[in-house]
C-alpha cells in the first residue's frame, strides 16, 4: 500500500477535481482521505469513515431490529422509493434505500414520543457513489418535518450520522432518512434513538462534571525527616479556575463606575475580521479589492502585533460560513491566508474560527457540525498553516424554546472529534417566561462536556444595552438569569477547606481542576508552611507529598 505522503505527491501532479482513497491509520482505524484539487490548489481534509460500522447505541433504544439482524423487520419504504437488504462480505447486514426520486425517499420507522423528554439518535451512512449530506428527520402525525442532524456520507465505507431533539409532542412520529441527491442509494445501518427525561440528562450533566472538572488527589504532610505529620492543620483555597467561564463586555464599562465593579466581581477577562456584509463600516464596502487588502493588512499587523501574548484567543474570521465579504472580494482563500498571518505575528496564542447555528440550530445546513469541519480543515490545510494552534468556537445564540440539548450534545461530540478546544463564545437566550431556565440548561451542558474548554456569554447589565439575556437592571440589581449566572459561578468554584490529617499526616479531597494556595500549619509548633499546587485534568499523580520543617 502506498504511504500518505507518496499519495499526496502523485496526486499534486493529478488532473482531477475530485479523489478519494480508503487507507488505514498505524492504530488500525480506517479513515478516508479527500483531495480536492480547485485552481490548480490541493486542499485536505479528514473524515472517520469506517469499513464496518460500530454497534448500535444503548442497543438501539426504542427502534426496532436496530442492526436488521431480522433482515427489513419493523422498516418500511418511505414515499416512492423503495427498500431492500444489503450485506457486506463479513456477513454484515444493513437496508438499502433505492430508485428515490424525492429527497426523503427512504427507509422508515414509527416510533412513539413523549413531551418533554430528550431523544439521541445515531445511525452509520453511506452512499453508493461519491459524497452526499444525508440528514436524519422525523415526520410527526401532524405533518411537521423536524431536521435532528446530518453527516456527509461517502462511498466504499460508513460515517456515523448524530443528533437529536427535544420533543415537544407526544405521539407516533416516523424516523427518516434524507439526500436532496435522488440518484444516489442511501445504505443505513445500527440505527438508534434513546429517550432520557430531563431528570435523567441533568444527573448525567452532574456525573460529568464531576469527571471532568474534578479530581481526587490525596496530600500527605512529612517533616524534613520523613515522619508523618499527625494532625496537621490543611486549608486549601483556589486561587484559579483552569475553565475560564467569562461575560462579554462593551465600551460603556470604560464610562460607569458601577459597570466597572458589578463585571470585575463576577467575571475575568472579538474579532480580527467579520465576514458579514452588514457589518463593515461604511468605508470597507465600497473599497477596490487592491485598496481592501491594503486596509485589511493594516488592521491585522496593527491589532494583533499590539496585543501580542496577551490574550486567550483571536477570533480571526467571524462567522465564516454563513458570509463570504472577504472571499468575494479577495479570492476564496482569503480567510486561510488571515489566519496564516495571525499565527506568524502571534505565534503563541490559539486562533479560533467563530461560528453560530452549529450547535443550536439542528436547521441550518450551512454551519451543522460536519460543514465547520470541513471549512476550518480547509483552512488549517492551506500551505503554512499546518502549525496553527486552532480553536472551535461556537456561538450558541438559543431562541426563547426550550434548547435542543440533545442536538448540543451531538453537535459538540463530532466537533470534539477533531482533538481541537471548543469554547462557547456567544452564549445567550432569547427573552421569554423560561429565560433563566433555559439558560442555565445551556450553560450546564456546555460545562458538563469533556470537549468544552471555556464559555463566554454575550449578556451584561442594561445599562450596557445587554436587551436578549439581561443579567442586571439599570440599578445593578440582578434579573433571575442574573442570579442563575452567579449560583453558578458559586457551584464552580471550590469554597475553601480546612482538613485535620489523619494519622498517616494525609488527607483526600476532590477539587475542581486549578491553581490552589494551600497552607499547612504544623500542630505542635504552630508554625504555617504555604505551598501553590496546580490541579491538572490529565495528571495522574495519586498522592501529593508537601515537606514542613520541624
Amino acid at each position: 500500500m502506498l504511504s500518505p505522503m507518496t499519495i499526496l505527491q502523485q496526486l499534486r501532479q493529478a488532473e482531477v477535481s475530485v479523489f478519494s482513497v480508503l487507507l488505514i491509520s498505524n492504530n488500525m482505524i480506517p479513515f478516508r482521505l479527500t483531495y480536492i484539487i480547485k485552481r490548480k490548489k490541493l486542499k485536505l481534509f479528514l473524515e472517520q469513515c469506517l469499513i464496518e460500522p460500530q454497534r448500535a447505541q444503548y442497543g438501539g433504544g426504542i427502534v426496532a431490529n436496530p442492526e436488521f439482524t431480522y433482515s427489513l423487520e419493523g422498516w418500511t419504504a418511505y414515499g416512492e422509493g423503495a427498500i431492500r437488504e444489503g450485506i457486506s462480505k463479513d456477513g454484515n447486514k444493513y437496508i438499502i434505500a433505492h430508485s428515490r426520486t424525492e429527497s426523503l425517499d427512504s427507509a422508515s420507522q414509527t416510533v412513539q414520543f413523549e413531551e418533554g423528554n430528550l431523544y439521541i439518535f445515531s445511525a452509520w451512512v453511506q452512499v453508493n457513489r461519491g459524497r452526499e449530506s444525508v440528514a436524519v428527520a422525523l415526520r410527526t402525525a401532524a405533518g411537521e418535518l423536524i431536521r435532528a442532524g446530518n453527516v456527509i456520507a461517502s462511498d466504499g465505507c460508513w460515517s456515523l450520522l448524530k443528533g437529536g431533539i427535544f420533543a415537544n409532542f407526544s405521539g407516533p412520529a416516523e424516523i427518516l432518512f434524507e439526500s436532496k441527491n435522488t440518484t444516489v442509494e442511501i445504505w443505513i445501518d445500527n440505527v438508534s434513538l434513546q429517550p432520557f427525561t430531563m431528570e435523567q440528562w441533568r444527573s448525567h450533566q452532574d456525573e460529568s462534571i464531576h469527571k471532568e472538572r474534578k479530581r481526587k488527589v490525596r496530600f500527605q504532610v512529612t517533616y524534613a525527616n520523613k515522619t508523618a505529620v499527625e494532625g496537621a492543620i490543611i486549608s486549601i483555597k483556589q486561587t484559579q479556575s483552569s475553565f475560564p467561564f467569562g461575560c462579554g463586555m462593551n465600551h460603556y464599562i470604560v464610562e460607569n463606575v458601577d459597570y466597572q465593579n458589578w463585571f470585575a466581581s463576577r467575571f475575568r477577562g472579538h474579532n480580527i475580521f467579520w465576514d458579514d456584509p452588514k457589518y463593515q463600516p461604511d468605508w470597507v464596502k465600497n473599497l477596490s479589492p487592491n485598496d481592501l487588502r491594503e486596509a485589511a493588512a493594516k488592521r491585522i499587523n496593527s491589532v494583533v502585533s499590539r496585543y501580542k501574548g496577551q490574550l486567550i484567543a483571536w477570533d480571526v474570521m467571524n462567522e465564516n460560513l454563513h458570509f463570504s465579504f472577504y472571499e468575494d472580494k479577495l479570492g476564496e482563500d482569503a480567510s486561510a491566508e488571515y489566519f496564516s498571518t495571525a499565527h506568524q505575528l502571534d505565534p503563541g496564542t490559539r486562533l479560533f474560527m467563530n461560528e453560530y447555528n452549529t450547535i443550536e440550530d439542528s436547521t441550518d445546513e450551512a454551519a451543522n457540525p460536519f460543514n465547520y469541519k470541513k471549512r476550518l480543515e480547509e483552512i488549517l490545510s492551506y500551505p503554512g498553516n499546518q502549525g496553527i494552534l486552532a480553536g472551535i468556537g461556537v456561538q450558541g445564540h438559543f431562541s426563547s424554546d426550550q434548547p435542543n440539548l440533545a442536538y448540543m450534545r451531538a453537535s459538540l461530540d463530532m466537533l470534539a472529534t477533531t482533538g481541537l478546544p471548543i469554547w462557547l463564545t456567544e452564549v445567550d437566550v432569547g427573552r421569554g417566561p423560561n429565560q433563566a431556565e433555559y439558560l442555565e440548561q445551556v450553560l450546564r451542558e456546555g460545562y458538563s462536556h469533556p470537549g468544552v474548554e471555556g464559555i463566554i456569554m454575550f449578556v451584561g447589565p442594561a445599562i450596557a444595552g445587554f436587551n436578549v439575556t439581561t443579567l442586571a437592571d439599570k440599578d445593578f440589581k440582578n434579573t433571575p438569569s442574573g442570579d442563575v449566572v452567579d449560583k453558578l459561578i458559586d457551584e464552580w468554584k471550590p469554597k475553601p477547606i480546612e482538613i485535620k490529617a489523619d494519622s498517616e499526616g494525609s488527607i483526600e479531597v476532590s477539587l475542581f481542576h486549578g491553581d490552589y494556595n494551600i497552607t499547612i500549619k504544623d500542630p505542635v509548633s504552630n508554625s504555617l508552611t504555604r505551598w501553590n499546587y496546580n490541579m491538572i485534568k490529565d495528571d495522574t499523580t495519586g498522592t501529593v507529598h508537601i515537606h514542613i520543617n520541624a
